[in-house]
Parts: C-alpha cells; sequence; structure tokens
C-alpha cells in the first residue's frame, strides 16, 4: 500500500465462508477503515453461515451471502454497489471451485464497467502454499499487512467448524511473512492484476 493512498470500496467474491478471512482478510480490514467492503460467498449452512457473518464484522466488512455465486448475481451485486476494486481467486487455482468463483466474476464484469464505469481494478489473490495449475502466483501489488494481520487472524478464528489452528492459520502466518520479506514488512498479501477490457490498473497499490 503506497503511502498516503485511500483504499477504495471492494467487493470480494469467494467460494467458501472462510477465503476472504483466508486470502485476503487484513487487506479488507485494512480498506474497511475508510471505504465499504462487501464479502460474497454462497450459503452453506447454519454453523458456516453464522461463522462467515461472525468472520465478516471482524473484518468490518459487509457479508452478502447467495444460494449460488453465479453469473446473473454477480453482475447484479457490481451493479449494486460499484465497487471500485474486485478481489476472487486466482483463475488458475488448484481448487475446482475456486477456479469456478473467478471464472464467474471474470465474465460478469465487463457489463457494470461498461454501464458504471466501475469496477474500476480487479485483483485475484494468493492460494495454498501460493501454488497455481500454472506454478507461483505472480504478485503484480504486495499490500503491507502488518497493522491489520491480528484482525484477519481472528477473523479467520470465527471459523471454529474449520481447521485453523491446525492448518489455515499457520498458513496464513506462512504466507504472510514470505510475502512480507518480500517488501521488508512483518506481513503482507499478494495481488495479481486481471485486465478489464484490455486495460491494467495504472496504481501501484490496490
Amino acid at each position: 500500500m503506497v503511502t498516503g493512498a485511500v483504499p477504495g470500496s471492494v467487493l470480494a467474491a469467494f467460494a467458501h465462508p472462510d477465503d476472504a478471512e483466508l486470502w485476503v482478510g487484513a487487506t479488507l480490514a485494512l480498506h474497511a477503515k475508510s471505504a465499504a467492503v462487501t464479502i460474497a460467498v454462497p450459503h452453506r449452512d447454519d454453523v458456516r453461515d453464522t461463522e462467515a457473518r461472525k468472520g465478516a464484522a471482524a473484518l468490518g466488512a459487509d457479508l452478502y451471502q447467495v444460494a449460488r455465486l453465479d453469473h446473473a448475481t454477480v453482475q447484479q451485486l457490481l451493479l449494486e454497489k460499484r465497487p471500485e476494486i474486485v478481489i476472487t481467486h486466482p483463475l488458475n487455482d488448484l481448487h475446482p471451485e475456486h477456479r469456478a468463483v473467478a471464472t464467474t466474476v471474470l465474465a460478469a464484469v465487463p457489463e457494470p464497467r461498461i454501464a458504471t464505469g466501475r469496477p474500476s481494478r480487479f485483483y485475484t489473490c494468493d492460494t495454498y502454499n501460493s501454488l497455481t495449475l500454472d506454478g507461483p502466483v505472480r504478485a503484480d501489488v504486495i499490500v503491507d499487512a502488518t497493522a491489520t494481520f491480528d484482525t484477519k487472524l481472528a477473523a479467520l478464528r470465527e471459523h471454529a467448524s474449520q481447521p485453523i489452528e491446525q492448518h489455515f492459520g499457520p498458513m496464513a502466518e506462512t504466507l504472510g511473512r514470505l510475502w512480507g520479506a518480500r517488501i521488508g514488512a512483518r506481513y503482507a498479501e499478494a495481488f495479481t492484476a486481471v485486465p478489464i477490457l484490455g486495460c491494467l490498473p495504472g496504481a501501484t497499490h490496490l
């Protein structure tokens, strides 16, 4: 994050209730201090839906739960929220449900962009051990997540039905430290810019 930059509004669309916290939680918490942040995820069950609400609240984000993140739903959400920034999974993620959501979000973006001018920036996030089907994640932007990393971990722990302490928490710590080391920070999160209608963001921050 560039010093003095004002975070913009965000729509983060993910496949599972804990994905936002795991992959981009610190960045969402940072943006939520000064801009609207919406997390969109499909319904799972009563337990996981409740955890999703608690996790989003811990980050300072609004939660939008739907039956399915299909093309029409994502497009309508983009038209309603008009986010400056969209974040989702890598298009070449190892997890098939992650790939499906990312592909849907990518397909839904052009028409709202033409109609409203938003979103202006589209990013994909990190994934399991930063490895995709095509190799390591290529980070165009690395956000210093040090100030809000504890918030990320607290939000992640709201997903108590999942193996947070045994698996996802340690992985989040490891990835945060590795990306942080690349920019001289304690913790960081990584993002890859995706063109919208052939245009890439000119900014060096989200």
